[in-house]
């Protein structure tokens, strides 16, 4: 594991200091996972569009040339 150094302004270092403590945790843990969900959620997207375009490329219906978006129709449901 890497070791990185911030530039915090104090003021934000205390607040922090404070929400890690009444979660029973660190700064250090707190800055860790939200870099893990950060690097995730791209990670879970990227894949969620390839299996888009795959089930998009695979699908057997078509909608046709002339069809056009009728926002009238959503409502007549």
């Amino acid at each position: 594991m890497s070791n990185i150094t911030l530039n915090v302004p104090d003021e934000v270092l205390d607040e922090a200091r404070v929400f890690a403590a009444e979660r029973k945790t660190t700064v250090n843990a707190l800055v860790r996972d939200y870099l893990i969900s950060v690097t995730s959620q791209k990670k879970r997207a990227k894949q969620a569009m390839a299996e888009l375009r795959e089930m998009s490329l695979k699908t057997e219906s078509r909608l046709g040339p002339d069809w056009k978006f009728d926002r009238a129709s959503l409502y007549e449901r």
